[in-house]
Protein backbone atom coordinates (compact mmCIF):
# COMPACT_ATOMS: atom_id res chain seq x y z
CA UNK A 1 0.00 0.00 0.00
CA UNK A 2 1.41 3.05 -1.06
CA UNK A 3 1.00 7.26 0.66
CA UNK A 4 -2.92 8.14 0.65
CA UNK A 5 -3.57 11.43 2.01
CA UNK A 6 -6.56 13.30 3.49
CA UNK A 7 -6.62 17.51 2.81
CA UNK A 8 -7.43 19.05 6.01
CA UNK A 9 -7.20 22.82 5.18
CA UNK A 10 -7.57 23.40 1.10
CA UNK A 11 -4.07 23.47 -0.20
CA UNK A 12 -2.39 23.38 2.95
CA UNK A 13 -2.08 20.10 5.24
CA UNK A 14 -2.58 16.74 5.05
CA UNK A 15 -3.40 13.28 7.13
CA UNK A 16 -1.05 10.72 5.43
CA UNK A 17 -1.60 6.85 5.89
CA UNK A 18 -0.66 3.75 4.14
CA UNK A 19 3.36 3.94 5.12
CA UNK A 20 5.00 2.44 8.27
CA UNK A 21 7.64 5.06 9.33
CA UNK A 22 9.46 2.57 12.04
CA UNK A 23 10.64 0.20 8.74
CA UNK A 24 13.23 2.03 6.04
CA UNK A 25 11.99 3.40 3.20
CA UNK A 26 12.16 3.00 -0.80
CA UNK A 27 12.49 5.01 -3.50
CA UNK A 28 8.56 5.73 -4.44
CA UNK A 29 7.91 6.17 -0.62
CA UNK A 30 10.36 8.32 -0.13
CA UNK A 31 9.37 10.23 -3.42
CA UNK A 32 6.00 10.62 -2.66
CA UNK A 33 6.13 12.02 0.89
CA UNK A 34 8.26 15.05 -1.28
CA UNK A 35 5.41 15.34 -3.31
CA UNK A 36 3.21 15.61 -1.00
CA UNK A 37 4.97 18.00 0.93
CA UNK A 38 5.56 20.26 -1.94
CA UNK A 39 1.71 20.48 -2.35
CA UNK A 40 0.69 20.47 1.46
CA UNK A 41 3.21 21.68 3.61
CA UNK A 42 2.33 19.60 6.48
CA UNK A 43 1.62 16.21 6.73
CA UNK A 44 0.36 14.20 9.69
CA UNK A 45 0.69 10.45 10.56
CA UNK A 46 -1.11 9.32 13.49
CA UNK A 47 -0.34 5.56 15.24
CA UNK A 48 3.48 5.86 14.77
CA UNK A 49 5.26 4.32 17.65
CA UNK A 50 8.74 5.13 16.66
CA UNK A 51 11.44 4.42 18.53
CA UNK A 52 14.47 7.06 18.48
CA UNK A 53 16.54 4.69 16.47
CA UNK A 54 13.66 4.21 13.97
CA UNK A 55 13.04 8.23 14.01
CA UNK A 56 16.28 9.11 13.43
CA UNK A 57 16.81 6.78 10.34
CA UNK A 58 13.20 7.84 8.75
CA UNK A 59 14.70 11.29 8.99
CA UNK A 60 17.91 10.69 7.44
CA UNK A 61 16.01 9.24 5.02
CA UNK A 62 15.66 13.29 3.56
CA UNK A 63 18.74 14.99 4.21
CA UNK A 64 21.82 15.85 6.86
CA UNK A 65 20.28 16.30 10.41
CA UNK A 66 20.63 19.62 12.11
CA UNK A 67 21.43 20.59 15.32
CA UNK A 68 20.01 23.96 15.48
CA UNK A 69 19.48 25.71 18.79
CA UNK A 70 21.77 23.46 20.30
CA UNK A 71 24.87 24.66 18.94
CA UNK A 72 24.15 27.83 20.90
CA UNK A 73 22.72 26.60 23.95
CA UNK A 74 25.10 23.43 24.69
CA UNK A 75 22.84 22.58 27.52
CA UNK A 76 22.96 19.26 28.47
CA UNK A 77 20.31 16.67 27.17
CA UNK A 78 18.86 13.33 28.67
CA UNK A 79 18.76 11.84 25.23
CA UNK A 80 21.06 9.58 23.90
CA UNK A 81 21.81 11.57 20.35
CA UNK A 82 22.75 15.32 19.53
CA UNK A 83 20.11 14.85 16.67
CA UNK A 84 17.34 14.15 18.65
CA UNK A 85 15.64 17.42 20.33
CA UNK A 86 14.20 17.02 23.09
CA UNK A 87 11.15 18.84 23.26
CA UNK A 88 10.00 18.68 26.51
CA UNK A 89 9.71 19.95 30.25
CA UNK A 90 11.84 17.27 31.49
CA UNK A 91 14.77 18.17 33.35
CA UNK A 92 18.14 15.93 32.81
CA UNK A 93 17.24 14.18 35.82
CA UNK A 94 14.13 12.83 34.48
CA UNK A 95 11.70 14.88 36.21
CA UNK A 96 9.40 17.42 35.34
CA UNK A 97 11.45 20.73 35.41
CA UNK A 98 11.02 23.60 37.78
CA UNK A 99 9.40 26.62 36.01
CA UNK A 100 12.29 28.48 37.02
CA UNK A 101 14.82 25.81 35.14
CA UNK A 102 16.72 26.94 31.91
CA UNK A 103 14.62 24.59 30.09
CA UNK A 104 11.56 26.19 30.43
CA UNK A 105 12.66 29.26 28.19
CA UNK A 106 13.04 26.80 25.15
CA UNK A 107 9.19 25.52 25.51
CA UNK A 108 8.11 29.49 26.01
CA UNK A 109 9.93 30.39 22.92
CA UNK A 110 8.45 27.67 20.95
CA UNK A 111 5.12 29.57 21.36
CA UNK A 112 6.56 32.12 18.64
CA UNK A 113 5.83 31.76 15.37
CA UNK A 114 8.79 30.79 13.83
CA UNK A 115 10.88 28.49 11.55
CA UNK A 116 13.20 26.17 12.74
CA UNK A 117 16.91 27.09 12.19
CA UNK A 118 16.12 29.78 9.93
CA UNK A 119 18.77 31.44 11.66
CA UNK A 120 21.63 29.79 10.22
CA UNK A 121 23.05 28.76 6.37
CA UNK A 122 21.75 26.07 5.12
CA UNK A 123 18.47 26.47 7.14
CA UNK A 124 16.40 23.89 7.64
CA UNK A 125 14.22 22.18 5.63
CA UNK A 126 11.94 18.87 7.17
CA UNK A 127 11.34 19.26 10.82
CA UNK A 128 9.31 15.94 12.58
CA UNK A 129 8.14 16.16 15.94
CA UNK A 130 6.98 12.92 17.22
CA UNK A 131 4.54 13.06 20.34
CA UNK A 132 5.62 10.51 22.69
CA UNK A 133 3.78 11.64 26.64
CA UNK A 134 1.21 14.60 26.43
CA UNK A 135 -0.84 16.58 29.23
CA UNK A 136 -4.45 15.98 28.92
CA UNK A 137 -5.00 19.48 27.57
CA UNK A 138 -3.22 22.75 25.75
CA UNK A 139 0.22 22.19 24.01
CA UNK A 140 -1.14 21.71 20.45
CA UNK A 141 0.78 23.10 17.72
CA UNK A 142 -0.32 25.78 15.12
CA UNK A 143 1.26 26.04 11.35
CA UNK A 144 0.82 28.85 9.23
CA UNK A 145 1.15 28.66 5.37
CA UNK A 146 3.74 30.94 4.38
CA UNK A 147 2.69 30.43 0.64
CA UNK A 148 -1.21 31.46 0.71
CA UNK A 149 0.15 34.19 2.97
CA UNK A 150 2.04 36.00 0.52
CA UNK A 151 -0.33 35.05 -2.64
CA UNK A 152 -3.19 36.84 -0.64
CA UNK A 153 -1.04 40.47 -0.42
CA UNK A 154 -2.35 43.25 -2.54
CA UNK A 155 -0.38 43.29 -5.60
CA UNK A 156 1.14 46.75 -4.46
CA UNK A 157 2.73 45.01 -1.00
CA UNK A 158 4.19 42.33 -3.07
CA UNK A 159 5.62 44.75 -5.18
CA UNK A 160 7.84 46.95 -2.33
CA UNK A 161 8.69 43.71 -0.68
CA UNK A 162 10.69 42.80 -3.28
CA UNK A 163 14.31 43.35 -2.90
CA UNK A 164 14.02 42.96 0.83
CA UNK A 165 15.88 40.95 2.86
CA UNK A 166 15.88 40.04 7.06
CA UNK A 167 18.51 39.04 9.12
CA UNK A 168 17.93 36.10 10.91
CA UNK A 169 19.67 35.34 14.00
CA UNK A 170 19.42 32.43 16.60
CA UNK A 171 19.06 33.91 19.94
CA UNK A 172 16.72 37.23 19.14
CA UNK A 173 13.51 35.21 20.50
CA UNK A 174 15.39 34.79 23.65
CA UNK A 175 16.35 38.25 24.00
CA UNK A 176 12.65 39.13 23.57
CA UNK A 177 11.56 36.80 26.22
CA UNK A 178 13.88 38.63 28.90
CA UNK A 179 16.64 35.52 28.64
CA UNK A 180 20.07 37.24 27.49
CA UNK A 181 22.78 35.32 30.17
CA UNK A 182 24.40 33.71 27.58
CA UNK A 183 28.15 33.84 26.86
CA UNK A 184 30.13 35.23 23.90
CA UNK A 185 30.98 31.95 22.69
CA UNK A 186 27.03 30.96 22.66
CA UNK A 187 26.37 34.51 21.38
CA UNK A 188 28.92 34.21 18.64
CA UNK A 189 28.26 30.46 18.14
CA UNK A 190 26.24 30.36 14.98
CA UNK A 191 26.26 33.55 13.19
CA UNK A 192 23.06 34.98 11.66
CA UNK A 193 21.54 34.43 8.38
CA UNK A 194 20.44 37.05 5.83
CA UNK A 195 17.41 35.42 3.60
CA UNK A 196 14.51 37.40 1.76
CA UNK A 197 11.18 38.48 2.11
CA UNK A 198 9.93 36.73 -0.21
CA UNK A 199 11.38 33.58 -1.23
CA UNK A 200 10.39 30.81 -3.69
CA UNK A 201 10.16 27.49 -3.12
CA UNK A 202 12.49 24.69 -4.83
CA UNK A 203 9.31 22.18 -4.61
CA UNK A 204 6.48 24.17 -5.92
CA UNK A 205 7.70 26.81 -7.17
CA UNK A 206 6.02 28.82 -5.35
CA UNK A 207 6.40 32.20 -3.59
CA UNK A 208 6.18 32.68 -0.19
CA UNK A 209 6.68 34.98 2.99
CA UNK A 210 9.90 33.88 4.96
CA UNK A 211 9.92 35.77 8.50
CA UNK A 212 9.60 34.48 11.80
CA UNK A 213 10.59 34.95 14.93
CA UNK A 214 13.85 34.61 14.50
CA UNK A 215 13.72 38.11 12.32
CA UNK A 216 15.65 40.45 13.97
CA UNK A 217 15.54 43.45 11.20
CA UNK A 218 15.18 44.11 7.64
CA UNK A 219 18.59 45.29 6.14
CA UNK A 220 17.39 47.84 3.92
CA UNK A 221 15.46 50.15 6.05
CA UNK A 222 16.01 51.23 9.56
CA UNK A 223 15.79 49.21 12.86
CA UNK A 224 12.04 50.27 13.72
CA UNK A 225 11.24 50.70 10.69
CA UNK A 226 12.03 47.23 9.95
CA UNK A 227 10.80 45.35 13.14
CA UNK A 228 7.36 47.48 12.21
CA UNK A 229 7.55 45.88 8.51
CA UNK A 230 8.25 41.87 10.06
CA UNK A 231 5.40 42.53 12.64
CA UNK A 232 2.66 43.62 10.50
CA UNK A 233 3.60 41.12 7.98
CA UNK A 234 3.90 38.27 10.89
CA UNK A 235 0.09 39.49 11.80
CA UNK A 236 -1.31 39.38 8.31
CA UNK A 237 0.63 35.75 8.05
CA UNK A 238 -0.96 33.82 10.94
CA UNK A 239 -4.64 34.99 10.23
CA UNK A 240 -6.63 31.95 11.10
CA UNK A 241 -7.81 31.24 7.55
CA UNK A 242 -3.85 30.60 7.14
CA UNK A 243 -3.40 28.22 10.43
CA UNK A 244 -4.19 24.37 10.49
CA UNK A 245 -4.05 23.68 14.45
CA UNK A 246 -2.68 20.24 15.44
CA UNK A 247 -4.42 18.74 18.11
CA UNK A 248 -1.84 15.75 19.32
CA UNK A 249 -2.10 12.15 20.21
CA UNK A 250 0.40 9.81 21.09
CA UNK A 251 2.47 8.02 18.43
CA UNK A 252 1.38 11.41 16.21
CA UNK A 253 4.51 11.92 13.87
CA UNK A 254 4.01 15.13 12.14
CA UNK A 255 6.09 16.48 9.60
CA UNK A 256 6.52 20.16 8.13
CA UNK A 257 8.31 22.05 5.39
CA UNK A 258 10.09 24.91 7.19
CA UNK A 259 11.04 26.58 4.04
CA UNK A 260 6.96 27.16 3.31
CA UNK A 261 5.31 27.47 6.85
CA UNK A 262 5.51 28.88 10.34
CA UNK A 263 4.88 26.98 13.30
CA UNK A 264 4.58 27.71 16.93
CA UNK A 265 3.43 25.82 20.27
CA UNK A 266 0.25 26.82 22.60
CA UNK A 267 0.33 26.82 26.19
CA UNK A 268 -0.09 23.98 28.61
CA UNK A 269 0.28 23.55 32.22
CA UNK A 270 4.81 23.39 32.87
CA UNK A 271 3.79 21.62 36.25
CA UNK A 272 2.23 18.47 33.83
CA UNK A 273 4.86 16.37 31.66
CA UNK A 274 5.04 17.18 27.82
CA UNK A 275 7.02 14.83 25.73
CA UNK A 276 7.98 14.99 22.31
CA UNK A 277 10.87 14.63 19.81
CA UNK A 278 12.44 16.79 17.24
CA UNK A 279 14.54 15.87 14.16
CA UNK A 280 14.97 18.32 11.54
CA UNK A 281 16.94 18.07 8.25
CA UNK A 282 19.43 20.74 6.38
CA UNK A 283 18.05 22.40 3.10
CA UNK A 284 20.28 21.84 -0.20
Amino acid sequence: MGLTLTPILAGFAARAAGIDLGQPLDGEQIASIDRAMDEHAVLVFRDQALTPDQQLRFARTFGELDLGFKKASKSATRLQYDELLDISNVAEDGQVADRNHRKIVGNLANQLWHSDSSFQAPAARYSMLHAVVLPAEGGETEFADMRAAYDALPEPRKQRLAGLSAEHYALHSRFLLGDTDYTEEQRRAIPSAVWPLVRRHAGSGRELLFIGAHACRVMELSLAEGRLLLMDLLEHATQPRFVYRHVWQPGDLVIWDNRSTLHRGRAFDLSVRRELRRTTTLDA
